[in-house]
C-alpha cells in the first residue's frame, strides 16, 4: 500500500431512464431542488453528498448505480487498486472543472467510482 487513501464515498450516481420523471422523485425524496439541472446530468447535494442522475447510464454504460470513493491521486488509487486485482473499466478523465473520474471492478465484477477533485 503506498497510502493514498479514501476521503470517503461522497458521490452516487444513478442511471435513470426518464431524468424528467427521476428528478421529481429524487427531489421528493431529498426534499430539496438540483444544484446542477442540465439535459445530460442532474446534480443534488445534501449533507455533504452528492447525488447524481445520469440519463441512460451515459457513457459508462452504468445499468446500476456507483458510489464514489473521492481520493486525493487517482492515479495512485488506481495503481493500488489494480495491482489488488480490480480491472480498469473506465480509465481517469476529466468531467469538467478539473474534476477526474475513473471506474474498476472488482473481482466479482462489481463497479468501484474513484473521483478526484483538483
Amino acid at each position: 500500500m503506498t497510502g493514498s487513501s479514501t476521503q470517503g464515498i461522497k458521490t452516487v450516481l444513478h442511471p435513470v431512464s426518464d431524468l424528467a420523471k427521476a428528478k421529481a422523485v429524487y427531489a421528493a425524496l431529498l426534499g430539496v431542488p438540483p444544484q446542477t439541472d442540465e439535459s445530460f446530468y442532474v446534480g443534488f447535494e445534501v449533507e455533504g453528498q452528492h447525488i447524481g442522475l445520469v440519463p441512460g447510464g451515459g457513457s459508462q454504460g452504468m445499468s446500476a448505480p456507483v458510489a464514489y470513493w473521492h481520493v486525493p491521486d487517482i492515479e495512485a488509487k488506481l495503481a493500488e487498486v489494480t495491482a489488488a486485482g480490480a480491472t480498469v473499466k473506465e480509465p481517469a478523465h476529466d468531467v469538467g472543472g478539473g474534476r477526474l473520474v475513473a471506474t474498476v471492478t472488482d473481482l466479482d465484477g462489481n463497479v468501484l467510482g474513484l473521483l478526484q477533485d483538483q
